[in-house]
C-alpha cells in the first residue's frame, strides 16, 4: 500500500491537526476548522491557534437538520473569497475560494497530488485530445489538470452553483472548452454507457452520501460497486488512466483494489493506498484512501 501526498503545493499548508480540527493556510490566510480523524491532541497551544486563525468555523449546534451545517467567525483582515494558485511543472492553475455553510472552502488540498497524476499521465498518451471524464467533480481541480494537458474535458457534478464555481477556475487559470454537466452522477453513467461512449481518463470522487439535482439518493456503499461497473465500460481498454478517490472513514483501501480486480481484470499495475496531509509537527491527517493506473 502507498502513501501518496503533495509536494508542489506552495499556496498550502497544514500547520496543526488534533482535538477534532485542523489548521490550515490557503494563500495568505490561516482557517480553523473540524477534522473529525484528528484524534490526537494538538502540537500548538490553544492560544497560537487563535492567535493565528484568520477564520473559524463554528458549527450550528442548535440545527438539528444538519449537524455539519454551520457558520464562519472572521476576524476583520478575513475576506469570504480569495485566490490561490497551483504550479506543478507545465500545469499552472488558479482557484477561487470561499466559505461556506458546510466548511468546505472550494478546493482540497490532498487532492494536487492526483491532479500532477492526471496531468503526466494525459501528456505520456501522446493522444491529440484524449477524451478525459471527471464524476462528482465539485470545484474542478482534476478537470483544470486534465485540460491544461490538453484533453477533451466533461465534468459533472449535482450541484449547479458548484459547476459554475468551476467555471470560474477555468476562466481564472485561463483555460476554456471544459463541457460542463448538472447532472446525477450513476444517470449520467448509464446513458454513456448506453450510447457506447469511450474516455481515454476517469477520475471518480465520490462522496459517503449525497443528492442529485432531483433528489436522487446516493449512498457510497450501495452505488459503489455500479459505479466501477460503469466506469470499466467506459474507460478505454488501451491508452487509459482511471483514478477512484474514496473518502469514508470505514473504508479499507482493500475496497477500492476488490473493485478494480473485478471490473478491470487486465489491469495489473494498479497503485492503492492513502492520501494524507502532514503538518508542521510530522503528524499525517489520512483523507481517504484511492486507487489509480494507467494501461
Amino acid at each position: 500500500m502507498n502513501l501518496i501526498t503533495p509536494t508542489h503545493f506552495a499556496g498550502y499548508e497544514l500547520i496543526d491537526t488534533g482535538n477534532g480540527e485542523k489548521l490550515e493556510r490557503f494563500g495568505k490566510y490561516i482557517l480553523r476548522r473540524p477534522e473529525p480523524q484528528a484524534v490526537w491532541s494538538k502540537s500548538m497551544p490553544e492560544k497560537d491557534w487563535e492567535k493565528m486563525a484568520h477564520a473559524t468555523f463554528s458549527r450550528d449546534k442548535g440545527n438539528s437538520k444538519d449537524a455539519e451545517k454551520g457558520e464562519w467567525i472572521l476576524k476583520p483582515a478575513m475576506p469570504e473569497q480569495w485566490l490561490v494558485n497551483y504550479s506543478y511543472n507545465s500545469l499552472n492553475i488558479t482557484m477561487r475560494l470561499g466559505l461556506t455553510a458546510f466548511k468546505h472552502v472550494g478546493i482540497f488540498p490532498e487532492q494536487a497530488e492526483n491532479w500532477n497524476f492526471i496531468y503526466d499521465s494525459l501528456v505520456k498518451l501522446k493522444i491529440a485530445e484524449p477524451r478525459f471524464l471527471n464524476i462528482f467533480a465539485y470545484t474542478g481541480g482534476a478537470s483544470l489538470a486534465a485540460k491544461a494537458a490538453g484533453a477533451d474535458v466533461v465534468h459533472v457534478d449535482s450541484v449547479r452553483q458548484v459547476v459554475n464555481w468551476s467555471a470560474e477556475n477555468m476562466q481564472l487559470s485561463k483555460l476554456d472548452g471544459i463541457r460542463w454537466v448538472v447532472e446525477d452522477a450513476m444517470k449520467y453513467l448509464r446513458r454513456e454507457v448506453k450510447r457506447s461512449k469511450t474516455y481515454h481518463g476517469i477520475i471518480i470522487d465520490p462522496p459517503a452520501y449525497g443528492r442529485g439535482p432531483d433528489g436522487e439518493k446516493w449512498i457510497l456503499e450501495e452505488g459503489i460497486n455500479e459505479l466501477f461497473e460503469c466506469c470499466s465500460k467506459l474507460l478505454e481498454k488501451e491508452s487509459s488512466l482511471f483514478i477512484a478517490n474514496l473518502y469514508s472513514m470505514g473504508f479499507s483501501a482493500l475496497v477500492p483494489e476488490n473493485l478494480v480486480k473485478q471490473h478491470f481484470p487486465d489491469v495489473k499495475n494498479s497503485e492503492i493506498g492513502e492520501i494524507y496531509l502532514p503538518d508542521s509537527s510530522g503528524k499525517c491527517l489520512p483523507l481517504g484512501v484511492f486507487v489509480r493506473f494507467v494501461r
